[in-house]
């Protein structure tokens, strides 16, 4: 017995509840749902009397992913991807996280991949679905992290009839993403699941899968393919040449310095034993905050736009820079003229923003490693390091001076120290954009904190999100979402789902009832301020309607107890702070 849909409303004749052949019908039979003739209806393509074949193409593209360490997937159902929702629910081994907007969905799976360096899948209906997740992939790819989308789809019949919410879903994702194909018979599903995820992990980035709802029901019975006989990690080893050339260099120099990218995370013992050993000072790029304490003797902090004076005054004193893991596009940071040496994985990015003497291609832990082995141990510069010694202090000093600024309207400076003193020293910080950015980078010293944010393509939004998804994976760590009004409104109503999936984040909003940034721009080009003001509800009275915990605060001397009672809650929590409207991190006055 078999299933016919309508193409129209979708009602679905099942042959066997009828108990009459769909063929059987008159040809004047209509849909007793919206009233379309037989000629609207299509198979669906489960014959319910096939017995032996148990499984569709739903069920093995879900188990499929759960063979690849895939354990959450985030994002709304719809018509065009139900058959992928009821495998989900019937796998029992894939956590389904229904988020209030696919932009969530998509900027969770982004984090995910980031954090954690594994898949990240998000999921979608046909049309707007996919339209909303553009975004939160954009970003994925620019910061490579490894993503797949499930991009629910019209059946593969109508292709190209411009059906309802039909849209040319390859064309639309095919400027950004390594891989994305249409899942147009049941024999490529495996194998394309398979080739996509190859793809996520290759770069890494972002891959989409189109699943045609009349293909997905299709019986399949297929065995699914072992992670360890079909996917291989990628490790590049240097060439010796390169290295012995970089230690040549290494050797001759003075006054060497570092500069940290994301190639480095996961290799902090290993840059600081470099830096020790030829006493070198370590800037860090905005995504590699403190993949070293920035407590240490040899940390500069971040160097960039979201960085400090010292640490770009540091690199300046230098007489050989050694770029590790990052393609670093601030080049007029970097002397003209000086020695560089470059490492990184991808060879594209070597040499993309300046002239270089030594390029290694080759993953940062092995090469620094291989450089540590080899370099003679050098005995550290005097003048340079006073020099740095003496700009270290100074911007302590304002560190300092934040720190004790109980100011009303509150210093958004003040906001960072007190997030410093009461936050957990392996916590999660996911980081929104915003003025409040600026201060976070700038001001708040790490030691063993994680950060996260939207890095290249800094896109307001990502904070809420990227906390659900990291205390998703990380139940016993703390997480903090650092937002401004703007960023955090943006996807406001996903922190219903945090509520719902009992993940105790802190939300920390900073409410000056503006776009600063945008307020900050327009002054530097002489235009008046203008359309960057907008009312804001009461946020902490929005976490309590939600079913989380809110706090509002007015008063400085408020902040700290306030931050404790949060940080201590089981519950959601929204710690909405009313900041000065007017003070900017780059000068600490007031804008006119």
């Amino acid at each position: 017995m078999a299933r016919f849909r309508c193409t129209v409303c979708n009602w679905v004749y099942d042959e066997e509840k009828e108990g009459k052949k769909f063929s059987e019908q008159p040809d004047s039979y209509t849909c007793p749902s919206c009233g379309a003739p037989k000629s609207a209806f299509v198979p669906e393509g489960v014959v319910k009397g096939d017995t032996k074949i148990t499984s569709n193409v739903a069920d093995k593209v879900v188990e499929q992913l759960i063979s690849f360490g895939v354990k959450h997937i985030y994002g709304i159902p719809g018509d065009s991807n139900l058959p992928l929702i009821e495998a989900i629910r019937k796998s029992g081994r894939i956590r389904f996280v229904l988020t209030r907007h696919e932009e969530t969905a998509a900027f969770m799976a982004c984090a995910h991949g980031k954090m954690t360096d594994k898949l990240g899948v998000c999921m979608s209906i046909a049309g707007p679905g996919c339209t909303n997740l553009v975004t939160g992939l954009i970003d994925a790819a620019e910061d490579r992290s490894p993503v797949l989308a499930l991009l629910g789809q019209i059946p593969e019949v109508y292709l190209g009839s411009e059906a309802f919410q039909e849209i040319d879903q390859l064309e639309l994702f095919h400027p950004f993403t390594d891989f994305t194909e249409t899942i147009a018979r049941p024999n490529q599903a495996l194998k394309l699941v398979t080739m996509a995820t190859k793809h996520a992990y290759k770069n890494p980035g972002v891959v989409a899968l189109s699943t045609p709802t009349d293909v997905l029901v299709e019986k399949l019975d297929q065995p699914i393919f072992l992670p360890g006989m079909r996917l291989a990690k990628k490790v590049s080893g240097p060439k010796e040449d390169d290295i012995d050339r970089a230690v040549s260099l290494i050797d001759d120099c003075r006054r060497p310095a570092i500069i940290a990218g994301w190639g480095t995370r996961h290799y902090g013992d290993l840059l600081l034993k470099l830096a020790e050993t030829i006493k070198a000072p370590v800037a860090t790029t905005s995504r590699a905050k403190g993949v070293i304490p920035e407590t240490h003797e040899y940390s500069l902090g971040v160097l960039g736009s979201l960085g400090s004076k010292h640490a770009a005054q540091s690199i300046r004193s230098a007489d050989l820079v050694l770029v590790i893991g990052t393609g670093f596009r601030h080049a007029n940071l970097v002397p003209a003229g000086i020695k560089m040496i470059q490492i990184d994985w991808d060879t594209t990015r070597i040499g993309r923003t300046f002239d270089i003497n030594v390029g290694i291609h080759g993953d940062a832990g092995i090469v620094m490693e291989k450089l540590i082995s080899k370099v003679k141990e050098k005995k550290s510069d005097k003048e340079f390091w006073v020099n740095i010694r003496k700009m270290t202090k100074y911007h302590s000093d304002e560190i300092k001076k934040d720190a004790d600024d109980l100011s009303k309207p509150i210093n958004p400076g003040y906001v960072i120290q007190a997030l410093k003193r009461n936050v957990a020293d392996d916590a999660i910080i996911c980081v929104d954009v915003g003025d409040h950015t600026y201060w976070f980078f700038k001001k708040f010293v790490c030691e063993g904190q994680r950060i996260f944010l939207s890095a290249n393509i800094a896109s307001m939004g990502f904070g809420l999100p990227a906390a659900i998804s990291a205390q998703l994976d990380y139940p016993d760590k703390q997480v903090i979402c650092l937002c401004g009004d703007g960023g955090f409104a943006m996807l406001a109503a996903d922190f219903t789902t945090a509520v719902r999936e009992k993940l105790a984040i802190n939300a920390i909003v900073f409410n000056d009832g503006r776009l600063k940034n945008i307020k900050k721009e327009q002054a530097r080009d002489g235009y008046p301020m203008f359309g960057v003001s907008f009312p804001n509800p009461n946020f902490a009275d929005f976490a309590v309607s939600c079913g989380g915990d809110g706090f509002r605060v007015k008063d400085p001397k408020e902040l700290d107890p306030t931050l404790k009672q949060a940080f201590a809650s089981d519950k959601p929590c929204i710690v909405e702070i009313l900041v000065d409207p007017e003070k900017l991190t780059a000068s600490g006055k007031k804008l006119d």
